[in-house]
């Protein structure tokens, strides 16, 4: 099954507090950071990220664009972020794909709901996040804890012929 997650980006930015205090003096670098961060969540969960701001008040026409293997979609004039989601997971519904939106307008919430999407708010999108870095911690730590030490800078392969010979082995 497809999963695709749908996000509310200045829905996110404004419920999660290092990018909301971010927004507040450089809302670019409030956006890249939330796209880094939800191509870090697309690599651990393997979903198809579309990260959706609105331009509702800029004249402008719909952008889309790929950063950092996430979609993101500038909407059209006149056009909510909340308004676009709600067409996709419509349009993109079907009994091979889940859409998931990450929000926490409630009529968002209700709008997604009824029409088979699951939601996530801000809030819980910010703790998977928080966990999901610190399991990816945990593993490398363990990886490096199982690696031989070594000062030397040698790379994987010799360093397991190195310990082969150390251990006896051929």
């Amino acid at each position: 099954m497809q999963h695709i997650f749908l996000v509310d980006g200045y829905n996110v930015i404004g419920a999660w507090p290092e990018l909301s205090r971010l927004k507040d003096y450089d809302l670019e670098a409030a956006r890249n950071t939330l796209i880094e961060w939800m191509a870090e969540y697309q690599s651990y969960t393997g979903y198809r990220v579309v990260v959706v701001f609105d331009a509702q008040y800029v004249r402008s026409v719909q952008r889309k664009m790929i950063q950092h293997k996430v979609e993101v979609v500038y909407t059209k004039e006149d056009e909510t972020a909340d308004e676009y989601i709600e067409r996709k997971a419509i349009e993109w519904k079907n009994a091979k794909t889940q859409i998931i939106v990450a929000t926490s307008d409630y009529t968002e919430q209700w709008a997604i709901f009824g029409q088979g999407a699951l939601r996530l708010s801000s809030r819980e999108l910010l703790f998977e996040l928080q966990e999901m870095t610190r399991s990816t911690s945990r593993k490398i730590q363990q990886i490096q804890e199982k690696m031989p030490k070594s000062k030397l800078n040698l790379d994987s392969e010799t360093l397991k012929q190195l310990e082969m010979w150390r251990r006896g082995q051929k």
